[in-house]
């Protein structure tokens, strides 16, 4: 007890384990302590590598369905879901080799499993113990969110904490929500082969992401077979004789939905609640904890890092965040974080990436703007592999890209070339006269740029000065 570790650290994901690898490695005193009996955080287990594991799987499907179309026999795919899921066991089981406790514990981390609970700004109790530090991190993530609708919670609903240990596929799967998440998962098992509803309270898909894109994507779903409802309210639910009935309301007046799955994904909160965060001093303002640009909280000694404080629930914004605590608490250093630009992806097929602003968020903040587009069917690369979906949208002020969304295959590997041109502020022109290989789906980008210069250089004016070239110069 009289023993005061240089850090602890509160939680067992991302930003946890970066932070212990590093510290540990320096030969600091390290405290990792994680609730669950497994590190590796949501990402691991009910997120990124699960999600995306199944993404493929029902990919594959898809393609056997649609090879006519590449000139091969179609089939339709024999699907076993439980098969799926242990491809999807598989996946995070090879990649958790790196989350594992003895690992970090040669790195020099005590590795502790139980919850942790602050007594005071220094001092955690896990599993009635006490444990002090000089500097301590929270890193707990967040949970699904549960929508206050009666009788949710007297069926066997999914959440994505659930979802990837189902081993019977459902013949009618109804989705609560159409962020990320829900649009992911619903395509997902419309392509291994359910008939799936997405209910949407608000009137559009991906309401954070650029209005017109994410129309598209709605678009594309519902040509696949998935049904899209969006301003759609669920206002109850009831179980029985065999299958799960949901009602609410839209635009068009009552409205009843029959699933035999319901599968929750309406956001996510914080998982602070049980943390004590009252005997420590940390503040907590609209449901996060709140830190200033350093992650440090309204303690100072204690920093927080990912979904617990925002502002972004990525992964890789938590692993940036990180990096900044490693700066702060370890070198003591005064980094700050700088959300400038921070890209996103939605890994629907075809997938919708962004960074920086939308074509309506840099129009309220009254900027001038040019918009450039340029569709994936006129990319030779999307036409040989037959997968022409989506488009390039740029947005451009003064010269130079503040923000970018991406539609069509890959696009979650294609925007790091804007996010590279925005975080180095590089003009457009640069993107245009930089060399892209032929044929790659990455010259999108040349080409969404030059059309805002083709009309300019094949201007009367510019035919006129060619023109006078020719005659004057030998």
């Amino acid at each position: 007890m009289n023993q005061s570790h240089d850090l602890i650290l509160i939680g067992g994901g991302v930003s946890g384990l970066v932070i212990a690898s590093v510290a540990g490695q320096l030969g600091l005193d390290v405290v990792l302590i994680e609730r669950r009996e497994k590190l590796g955080g949501d990402c691991l287990h009910y997120g990124c590598v699960p999600s995306k594991t199944l993404i493929r799987s029902a990919a594959v499907a898809h393609q056997m369905r649609r090879a006519d179309q590449y000139g091969l026999q179609a089939m339709t795919p024999k699907v076993d879901l439980g098969r799926v899921m242990d491809r999807v066991r598989a996946s995070i089981n090879t990649l958790g080799e790196h989350d594992d406790p003895e690992r970090f514990r040669n790195y020099g981390v005590c590795v502790r499993f139980g919850m942790a609970r602050f007594i005071d700004p220094h001092t955690v109790e896990v599993d009635g113990e006490r444990i002090r530090g000089r500097r301590l991190v929270i890193a707990t993530g967040s949970r699904p969110a549960m929508p206050p609708i009666p009788g949710l919670a007297d069926i066997d609903y999914w959440t994505n904490e659930t979802v990837f240990d189902q081993r019977q596929l459902p013949a009618r799967l109804a989705v609560l929500g159409g962020g990320p998440v829900g649009v992911e998962l619903a395509q997902a098992f419309a392509r291994l082969g359910s008939r799936v509803t997405v209910l949407q309270r608000p009137s559009s898909l991906l309401p954070r992401e650029d209005p017109e894109i994410a129309r598209e994507l709605a678009r594309q779903l519902s040509e696949e077979g998935l049904s899209v409802a969006t301003g759609s309210a669920v206002e109850s639910i009831i179980s029985g004789e065999g299958e799960i009935l949901l009602q609410g309301r839209n635009a068009e007046g009552g409205f009843q939905v029959p699933a035999d799955a319901v599968l929750v994904a309406t956001g996510r909160r914080p998982q602070i609640d049980d943390l004590g965060l009252e005997a420590a001093g940390v503040a907590v303002e609209n449901g996060l904890i709140r830190v200033d640009r350093r992650m440090r909280t309204s303690q100072r000694h204690i920093y927080a890092c990912g979904d617990c404080c925002g502002p972004y629930p990525f992964t890789h914004v938590a692993e940036y965040q990180a990096g900044i605590i490693i700066a702060n608490a370890v070198f003591r250093l005064p980094k700050r974080a700088d959300y400038r630009v921070v890209p996103r992806v939605t890994y629907t097929a075809p997938e919708l990436a962004h960074v920086g602003l939308t074509e309506t968020q840099a129009q309220a903040l009254g900027m001038a703007i040019e918009v450039a587009r340029f569709p994936f069917r006129d990319v030779d690369r999307a036409v040989c592999d037959g997968d022409t979906a989506g488009s390039a949208k740029l947005v451009i002020h003064k010269g130079r890209l503040v923000g970018a969304t991406l539609l069509g295959s890959q696009a979650g590997e294609l925007i790091h070339e804007l996010v590279l041109a925005m975080q180095a502020r590089l003009k457009i022109s640069q993107i245009s006269a930089a060399i892209h290989a032929y044929p790659t789906r990455a010259q999108v980008h040349r080409r969404a740029v030059n059309t805002l210069y083709a009309p300019r250089l094949f201007s009367p004016r510019t035919r006129r000065l060619a023109g006078w070239i020719q005659r004057i110069l030998p």
